[in-house]
């Protein structure tokens, strides 16, 4: 039975040490969580069922990708060996599955967009939990990350992250954002988040006007990360993070730009960018081998029942 939680409290955070003991081994995109196996002769594009809506992608230690729908909320899973797919979890009128994490005991953390978050298990499509984050209307709850025992989420139209514990049940945190945090009312402001790479924070992207921000697990103090190379990060929607490195998926934009992170996470230096001809308003990126796979949402398209969707892969 689906348990729906409440709207949280602004409650204190969890003790840091904790966080900082199981951040090491979940939700940070290290190499060891998708080895890099050799991929040739896997494809390097697959479609998704038209009128899907895709927004999200997460994928696990196995070769299997797991996208949500925009359209009602469904789930489709995709065998990365084959390109071959099936919707895994129904939707339902009103639903909405936009970012989407992977935890390594199966369970999928699902942003809900209208106030809520759902818990679904990968293996049987079952949604196990959902959270009532916030009221339904004036926020979209947009991405998520997994740091620590917690499943973070961004609202992209208020100025609060939320830590939904990681397993069934449990209480939710919000995090009020704060210090260099700008919140500009009518567009969406937080969007993509990963931890930070001693696990200690969060890094999140302000879509407009373009920022990034380091943010404190404990205070919720948001410090404007420098950008060195770049003039902005504009439509920055995805992030994925190995080590250092910092992957920006810049949507409307048709590229990803790729950051070196300092010790501090204070500067993110400009790299390089990845640019695809197959690009079509890419939104969310999630990493399996040697590559990144990155789902179309083709915003600029009509967004119809026959419109078509698929999903791609770039090396990295």
């Amino acid at each position: 039975m689906t348990r729906i939680h409440p709207h949280p409290t602004r409650r204190a955070m969890l003790g840091g040490a904790a966080l900082t003991a199981l951040a090491a081994t979940v939700g940070t995109g290290t190499a060891s969580a998708n080895s890099p196996t050799a991929q040739t002769g896997w494809p390097t594009e697959f479609p998704l069922p038209d009128g899907f809506l895709p927004e999200g992608i997460a994928i696990g230690s196995r070769p299997y990708a797991y996208l949500g729908s925009r359209a009602n909320g469904a789930i489709h899973r995709t065998d990365l060996r084959t390109g071959e797919g099936r919707i895994l979890s129904e939707g339902a009128t009103g639903l909405v599955s936009v970012g989407l994490k992977l935890d390594h005991d199966g369970l999928l953390y699902v942003a809900g967009s209208t106030g809520a978050a759902r818990v679904v298990d990968s293996g049987t499509g079952e949604v196990l939990t959902t959270y009532q984050l916030t009221p339904t209307t004036g926020h979209f709850i947009n991405d998520v990350t997994l740091l620590g025992d917690r499943a973070w989420f961004t609202d992209s139209l208020d100025a609060v992250l939320y830590g939904v514990p990681r397993g069934r049940t449990g209480e939710v945190t919000a995090l009020p954002l704060t210090g260099d945090w700008v919140q500009t009312p009518g567009v969406n402001n937080a969007n993509g988040i990963v931890g930070t790479p001693d696990g200690h924070g969060l890094i999140v992207v302000s879509s407009t006007p373009g920022k990034l921000y380091h943010v404190s697990l404990r205070t919720g103090h948001a410090t404007e990360i420098a950008l060195s190379g770049a003039a902005d990060v504009a439509n920055g929607d995805g992030l994925f993070r190995i080590g250092r490195t910092l992957y920006v998926v810049q949507n409307r934009l048709n590229r990803i730009s790729v950051f070196d992170l300092d010790a501090k996470v204070t500067t993110a230096t400009l790299r390089r960018t990845i640019a695809d001809a197959r690009f079509d308003v890419p939104t969310t990126a999630a990493r399996f081998g040697n590559r990144l796979y990155l789902v179309n949402a083709r915003f600029t398209s009509p967004q119809t029942p026959d419109t078509t969707f698929n999903a791609v892969a770039v090396p990295i």
